[in-house]
């Protein structure tokens, strides 16, 4: 109940462990605390937290504008309530290196167990999107150098996204990726690669963790784990799919209500009375007050 039972630290640890276990890591992206839970119920790796839909949920488009303190207090929110790790878009850092060093105190703070800093100018855009302005070798690496020696757990991981592939070629992508790791990147994050043979280009440039992207919608297929495996990547986010299922739902939800006069033939599909309060663990806080759990939840009979 309340919040996870495993300390920030912990977390570090494990997600470090699920890097080099071999496997790869599955983190779906959360849009809330409440999601994160579901993404643990149902066995996932870790929780992913995206810039985007940070930005979305603000009803903001993903052009930068979102705060260090927004990203930070959502991020925390979403973290705390699970064991998995959680690691999130911390865009361009937030300004220049000084700020990107209290950018990674910060998360840490909010007990994150990774982030991730891209070559973009701000104000930023999408990854799959055309028309990106990515920032110079000089100004990437100093980003990342900061990021490093700002840690004060050496087990909160540093990925460095790079978007050059966007406007240079897959041999200036190699080349960017092996001078971010240079600069202290303990994993890289290629974003919008068109195809299997790319991502295996970025794996055979670097001997750190890579990262797939499949976002629905977007430059890249959406390849399986066990495509992205056969070409040695680590790690794969589902940023955006929740929230787009969600919406979606919600969307259809609203059009029958419209059309109806009620919700009556949208609710079959709904989550459940008994599953929200199952993944909200209302039965334990019965340990600390029995007046609060002490009803027959309907629908359970």
């Amino acid at each position: 109940m309340l919040y996870a039972k495993t300390t920030p630290e912990q977390k570090r640890i494990r997600f470090r462990e699920g890097l080099a276990s071999g496997r790869i890591q599955q983190f779906p992206g959360a849009f809330n605390p409440l999601s994160a839970r579901l993404i643990e119920d149902k066995g996932f790796d870790g929780v992913y937290i995206s810039g985007a839909v940070l930005a979305n949920d603000l009803g903001l488009p993903d052009i930068g504008l979102t705060t260090l303190t927004e990203v930070a207090t959502r991020a925390a929110q979403i973290s705390r309530m699970t064991d998995l790790p959680a690691i999130v878009d911390a865009d361009t850092g937030f300004g220049e290196p000084m700020n990107v060093a209290r950018t990674i105190q910060e998360l840490e703070n909010a007990g994150l167990a990774g982030c991730h800093i891209e070559d973009q100018f701000n104000p930023k855009r999408c990854g799959h999107l055309d028309g990106k302005n990515i920032v110079d070798l000089e100004t990437a690496t100093k980003r990342i150098r900061a990021a490093a020696d700002a840690r004060r757990d050496p087990n909160f991981l540093i990925m460095a996204r790079t978007d050059i592939r966007g406007t240079d070629s897959l041999e200036a992508a190699q080349d960017r990726a092996k001078a971010l790791v240079d600069a202290g990147a303990d994993a890289i994050f290629p974003e919008a690669m068109k195809d299997l043979s790319e991502f295996q280009a970025i794996r055979d440039a670097v001997d750190v963790p890579i990262l797939a992207n499949m976002t629905e919608f977007g430059k890249s297929a959406l390849f399986s784990t066990d495509e992205l495996t056969s070409v040695g990547v680590n790690m794969v986010i589902y940023p955006v799919t929740l929230l787009r299922s969600a919406m979606g739902a919600a969307e259809r939800t609203l059009d029958t209500i419209k059309a109806d006069g009620s919700q009556q033939g949208a609710v079959e599909s709904m989550q459940t009375r008994a599953r929200l309060y199952e993944l909200v663990d209302y039965e334990a806080y019965n340990h600390f007050d029995t007046s609060v759990f002490n009803f027959q939840v309907p629908g359970t009979r």
